[in-house]
């Protein structure tokens, strides 16, 4: 791929989004066009004034790109994803065009891992059911004792994660320092051995759940990953097991979570991905006992559109001065 100039460089920055956090910072076209004047840096409120733009454009930055449009898009080499799931663009004319794709690998690490961490531990203390007395205003230090889930602690737990990428780590980090034991799973059953006590790959799933007091699901959507925790991954969990579910809702058997938390095989669970979203409000995950339930936004945080920034900048630097770039999504698995 011939690599750009900046002053021979046209770089779209296009998101829609009905959340509007998810929509970029006007800081970040800003901060491009103080960095390398001689750019043309166009940042677009929507798609619906994209088409015009894209046949000189060389850099595209957004969330989704359809087939349809990239036909229009003939001097694209570079599409930089703004979010880190990048199924949506892994259609076949994408995946066989030589066009380089990256995403932010890293940037929702921190404020995933503590959102999750905060659930285990809102789960782990019964903070829900706490909150729903408070709203009755209601003393009830004997109601939260009676409850199956009794009050419990996260020192001495295992914490298995499934997915044990760099939110996966992040998580890892936090766990110990709470005195949890580690686990973790990955595609190959290789990652870093300093932050969990083993780790085996995805094929040797069933081997790890039965020691799982905590599972967490964090790994990437792609076509061997849907259902990925089914019924029969759920039945292999220890019973007073809790199970979070942190990275797309695809990867989650939903009715097979709601059957084990009506059992009572599962103590709770925690999602902050849904199969549909925004979530309807006659689904029964609404009113699955012990399910605490947050709307994606495990990745949202103050800072997050500065780390948006600063990874492009970077990325950017490496694409000018002709340096291997990193965070490049492999086509071939989808992420």
């Amino acid at each position: 791929m011939k690599r750009t100039k900046p002053s021979e460089t046209k770089l779209v920055i296009c998101v829609w989004h009905p959340f509007r956090f998810w929509r970029p910072d006007p800081a970040m076209a800003e901060t491009l066009r103080a960095k390398w004047p001689e750019m043309r840096v166009v940042h677009l409120p929507n798609y619906d004034v994209l088409p015009p733009e894209l046949p000189d454009t060389d850099i595209f930055v957004g969330y989704s790109l359809r087939a349809d449009q990239l036909t229009h898009a003939r001097k694209l080499k570079w599409i930089h994803s703004t979010a880190t799931g990048v199924a949506q663009l892994m259609y076949p004319e994408l995946r066989e065009s030589g066009i380089l794709v990256t995403n932010p690998r890293g940037v929702f690490s921190v404020p995933v891992a503590e959102h999750t961490l905060g659930m285990m531990i809102a789960m782990a203390r019964n903070f829900p059911d706490s909150i729903r007395f408070q709203d009755q205003a209601k003393w009830s230090q004997q109601q939260l004792w009676d409850l199956p889930q009794q009050l419990s602690e996260l020192s001495g737990k295992t914490l298995l994660i499934v997915g044990f990428g760099s939110i996966g780590q992040e998580l890892a980090k936090r766990a110990k320092a709470f005195d949890m034991r580690v686990l973790g799973v990955t595609r190959s059953g290789q990652s870093n051995g300093d932050l969990a006590e083993k780790i085996v790959a995805g094929s040797e799933l069933h081997s790890v759940l039965p020691e799982a007091d905590y599972a967490v699901i964090a790994v990437p959507e792609t076509a061997g990953t849907k259902k990925l925790m089914g019924a029969a991954e759920i039945s292999r969990m220890k019973r007073g097991a809790r199970l979070i579910n942190v990275g797309r809702g695809s990867l989650l058997d939903e009715d097979a979570l709601i059957a084990a938390l009506e059992s009572g095989h599962l103590a709770g669970a925690g999602l902050d991905v849904t199969g549909i979203e925004p979530l309807p409000e006659n689904s029964p995950l609404w009113k699955a006992p012990n399910l605490f339930i947050t709307p994606h936004t495990s990745g949202v945080s103050n800072r997050l559109w500065q780390r948006e920034t600063a990874l492009l900048v970077e990325l950017l630097e490496l694409w000018f001065s002709g340096q291997s770039m990193k965070n490049v999504v492999d086509l071939s698995r989808g992420y």
